[in-house]
């Protein structure tokens, strides 16, 4: 089949790329899955998911994914006594008034990409396979083996240099063959997955609720629009009589538009693909024409990778021209890049109240396709900041002095002389678990000796629930807990690594940095819960609590960043056993239309993550495979009219 991109010719090449690299598991995504080819050759050996934004694919996938291999079509035959194949090309077609590909894409309305006799076949056969679905003659696996056995037959008498985007002034050859509808070529296994999954989403949003062990991605490479160049395809699949425009007839409202074809957009949107991608081997097929120049592309691939390690391996190829095509000099190569996702998550040494870890996937999820420079303003812990990928750095900061201390500690000291000195604490004060006499020595040498941020960070590991306090002369009074060091304190530390390169440390009050001297950034806000007493923000202990005038500084100040046109994100409470921050939930009561909200349910409290920008995803719905999302209704009484419802870097 004529289709740019396809992947035909490489599959092999593909196949030993990942025998080559130990590549193996048992869910394969093709995200970009086009007409399916790398889906259906891997069907035989894992469990696939496939998704391509166009329907026609979507349909493809479908098609070849359902099927092991020639449906059986044992319903029909046993109704007609012969194929479906056969049938439906012995058939005679009569022209009507239902025809729209007859109607629109033939010289009866004076665009040639079919001839008339043609495309009264090719509508014929549509309508016909549909009313066999909805009288049940065939089931939902044979209904898509046919649709795409049509969608793969057009394009033999397409009379068109490949695409869709314009038609051939003079009648090629090929367009005159009367048109047959012939099986669908696919890979023939005896076995295959029962679940296999197919959607017709925005990639980089479905990634953000899949997971698997192989990701392979083949994105457009230039800025030509499948949309665009596939549009018959899609009214076709479709097959809903789509308002359209212009010489070639292209629909009209067509809002699948890739950020992957457009230049400012496409690394941007590889960033946030490799961010958000749950599978721990990424295989990309790409070009070194494409619009993202290759280092670029294998630089930002290197952010996600484990050791930062990606592999590249060039294959000589001939490039597919069209009037977007690359006129460089140089010879094209296909590109195929490897790297392992680092899917670990960083989870801080210091035991502090607040910690994000139970919703930090989530507000990974959410962050923007970009981020040049994350501001982790309520560090704590440091959980959020140290997981996220920032292309030039993170900033902690947290107004916390004995907090902000011990996290630049644990950051910035050699992880295994961290280990050591925490260790040669506990010897020589003989801290156990528990046992009061060495916890409290060591409490008063902190209080009248040392108070080295070192220390803090041993007493927080013994001390009552972890907790961090001090009275009102600072002296730090926390009791004897049922805490301890033990081996998994010290793989924290080993552990701890922030995953972006430029880390930078600040000490302020959220309401006294300068936000306006951070550039291309995003703030993530994380303050104490106003509905609870935690120690950290109880306003006792000699360190600034937090009331509700607290609370409306940070709101009124959110408010000026969108007005500013910077990006936040803040992570709140609403509810927490029985108690609600009724100052928080007016305030998203009155911008509810103007910020995005995200409700995230735990056992003792409703958490809230608000973002003043969007995702920028295309709002298509999953497709699912059940008939009512399928099937466009047919008028049955008036002629069957459908209702428009290698070398590592």
């Amino acid at each position: 089949m004529r289709y740019i991109g396809n992947k035909q010719r490489l599959i092999n090449t593909i196949h030993l790329f990942m025998k080559e690299n130990n590549i193996s598991g048992g869910v394969f995504c093709d995200l970009f899955a086009g007409t399916g080819v790398v889906g259906d050759y891997f069907k035989g050996d894992y469990r696939v998911i496939a998704n391509d934004f166009m329907h026609y694919s979507y349909v493809f996938n479908q098609g070849k994914l359902l099927n092991k291999q020639l449906p059986s079509f044992s319903i029909f035959k046993k109704k007609y006594h012969t194929d479906p194949f056969s049938h439906l090309n012995s058939k005679v077609y009569k022209y009507n008034s239902s025809y729209y590909i007859t109607n629109e894409y033939s010289p009866r309305n004076n665009r040639q990409f079919f001839t008339e006799e043609n495309a009264i076949k090719i509508d014929g056969i549509r309508q016909s396979i549909e009313k066999l679905f909805l009288d049940k003659y065939i089931l939902e696996n044979e209904y898509f083996y046919l649709l795409a056995s049509l969608l793969e037959s057009v394009m033999g008498v397409s009379n068109t240099s490949g695409t869709y985007e314009a038609f051939l002034k003079d009648w090629d050859k090929r367009s005159f063959k009367p048109f047959m509808l012939v099986p669908l070529g696919m890979f023939d296994y005896k076995s295959i997955s029962t679940v296999n999954k197919v959607f017709c989403k925005d990639s980089n949003e479905l990634l953000r609720s899949i997971e698997g062990d192989v990701l392979y991605i083949d994105t457009p490479y230039t800025v030509t629009e499948y949309s665009s160049a596939y549009h018959l395809l899609e009214t076709i699949s479709k097959y809903d009589y789509p308002e359209i425009h212009g010489k070639t007839g292209r629909r009209v409202h067509n809002d699948k538009k890739s950020d992957y074809t457009k230049k400012r957009k496409a690394i941007f949107a590889f960033e946030d693909m490799f961010r958000q991608a749950n599978f721990k081997d990424i295989i990309i097929s790409y070009s070194t024409q494409s619009i993202v120049p290759l280092e670029d592309l294998v630089q930002t691939a290197r952010r996600f990778a484990i050791n930062h390690e990606v592999f590249v391996k060039k294959i000589p190829y001939r490039e597919y021209k069209n009037l977007n095509a690359s006129q460089k000099g140089d010879d094209l190569h296909e590109v195929l890049i490897y790297f392992k996702k680092d899917l670990s998550l960083n989870k801080s040494p210091l035991n502090y109240s607040g910690s994000k870890n139970n919703i930090l996937t989530d507000i990974i999820n959410l962050l923007p396709q970009h981020v040049g420079t994350f501001v982790d303003v309520m560090g704590g812990a440091f959980n959020v900041g140290a997981n996220v990928v920032a292309t030039d750095r993170v900033v902690f900061n947290d107004y916390n002095k004995y907090v902000y201390e011990i996290v630049k500690l644990i950051s910035e000291t050699n992880r295994e002389e961290l280990v050591q000195s925490c260790e040669a604490i506990i010897s020589r004060f003989n801290l156990r678990k528990s046992e009061k006499d060495g916890y409290l020595e060591f409490r008063n040498y902190y209080n009248t000796i040392d108070n080295s941020a070192l220390n803090l960070f041993v007493l927080s590991m013994f001390c009552f629930q972890n907790q961090i306090r001090f009275n009102s002369s600072q002296k730090f009074n926390t009791p004897i807990g049922n805490c301890a060091y033990n081996q998994t304190i010290s793989d924290r530390i080993i552990n701890f690594i922030p995953k972006s390169n430029m880390v930078e440390f600040t000490n302020k009050d959220f309401r006294d940095l300068d936000y306006g001297s951070y550039k291309d950034a995003v703030f993530y806000f994380d303050p104490p819960y106003f509905i609870t007493n935690a120690t950290y923000n109880d306003g006792k202990r000699g360190l600034q609590g937090w009331d509700k005038d607290l609370e409306a500084d940070l709101l009124n100040l959110l408010d000026r960043l969108d007005s500013n046109n910077q990006k936040f994100m803040l992570a709140n409470v609403v509810e927490h056993k029985g108690k609600i921050n009724h100052l928080l939930m007016e305030w998203i009561k009155q911008r509810q239309t103007r910020y995005n909200i995200t409700y995230i349910d735990h056992p003792t409290r409703k958490e809230v993550v608000i973002r003043n920008y969007s995702l920028e995803m295309t709002n298509n719905k999953e497709t699912t495979c059940k008939n009512k999302d399928l099937l466009y209704h047919m008028n049955y009484s008036n002629g069957l009219i459908p209702t428009k419802t290698v070398y590592a870097y």
